[in-house]
């Protein structure tokens, strides 16, 4: 390994990430010709081929996997010599790679700005993906901690909670439930809802939702976009279970409202997850600490009252239409 060098290290771990060459390239900014040739070099340095293929897939090699976790701390621990001769310099400095489900994308880019703009030096890299991909990421060394709403129970791992996070059931203005009050769970298994993909946990939270009510309502679809489910609801094409947050611009504006059910919202919390194993860089404790120390109050701000207007709206509405009733018997 001694005629190794610092691209051919990074090239190599990029490989091996993303069991790609192209999108190695990508990372680096470089030709998929060029990662390749880098590869060929090191392999022979080491004397062993050190990737393979697997239909589409590039694949270590068990030379390539015994090398890549002490390659990874090479890498890091160049980083963290990196990030010091910064700080000797009077310069913050540094790369963060941040992991988080998709329904956190509707208010970590505030936080990030934000701590963006007092450490502009700090690089950002985000990756989002549902539960079970982030969960990958993170046991990968992909990234460097995750965002998510659920942290996990079979790995070795720190989790923090930082805000709650409400869960319910949101529903287009005119859908028939929308206007009602103390709405009974089991009312539910009539219906019908739009749903996230198995591996998403708004999906695990819907699901044992549902087990604990001992219904199972009718999916209409299943969808991997919060987007995509939300015009579908827009549409009356059904009900959705889904985080507040999530919604939060629709539900503010009207364009949604979320069901008065007995048992919702479903409050869990939002958590900062790392690796036990996984010693984090200056830069990326800071933003971890910053989360901790302001996520709940950027989420307050942008969502604080959600359920309020919500549960305001539907009483306005319901007094609306039984004065209409009213007015229409009284009519001669």
């Amino acid at each position: 390994m001694r005629g190794a060098t610092l691209r051919q290290l990074k090239a190599f771990s990029l490989v091996a990430r993303h069991h790609s060459f192209g999108r190695a390239a990508a990372e680096l900014h470089l030709t998929p010709s060029a990662v390749s040739l880098q590869i060929k070099d090191l392999e022979q340095c080491v004397g062993l081929p050190l990737f393979g293929r697997h239909g589409r897939s590039t694949i270590l090699t068990p030379a390539g996997e015994a090398l890549l976790p002490d390659i990874n701390r090479a890498l890091l621990a160049l980083k963290d010599a990196d990030e010091i001769v910064n700080r000797l310099r009077g310069r913050e400095t540094g790369v963060v790679s941040v992991g988080m489900i998709s329904n956190s994308k509707y208010f970590l880019p505030r936080l990030l700005a934000r701590f963006h703009a007092m450490h502009p030096g700090i690089e950002l890299r985000v990756t989002v993906g549902n539960r079970d991909q982030v969960l990958r990421h993170l046991m990968n060394d992909e990234v460097d901690f995750a965002i998510m709403g659920q942290p996990p129970k079979d790995l070795e791992a720190h989790s923090h909670a930082f805000a709650p996070q409400p869960l319910g059931i949101i529903a287009a203005p005119e859908h028939r439930l929308a206007h009602e009050t103390c709405i009974p769970v089991a009312d539910l298994g009539s219906q019908s809802f739009i749903v996230r993909e198995i591996g998403s946990g708004t999906r695990a939270a819907m699901d044992r939702f549902f087990s604990d009510a001992h219904i199972a309502p009718y999916q209409v679809m299943e969808l991997t976009s919060n987007e995509s489910i939300k015009q579908a609801v827009i549409g009356n094409m059904g009900l959705a279970f889904l985080s507040l947050h999530t919604a939060g611009l629709e539900l503010q504006s009207g364009v949604l409202c979320s069901l008065d059910v007995a048992g919702l919202p479903v409050i869990r919390s939002w958590y900062v997850v790392r690796l036990k194993s996984t010693a984090l860089s200056d830069a990326s404790e800071s933003l971890r600490r910053f989360i901790i120390e302001f996520g709940g109050d950027v989420i307050e701000r942008q969502f604080g009252g959600i359920q309020q207007r919500t549960t305001e709206r539907r009483k306005a509405a319901t007094t609306v239409a039984e004065g209409s009733q009213n007015s229409a018997v009284a009519w001669p």
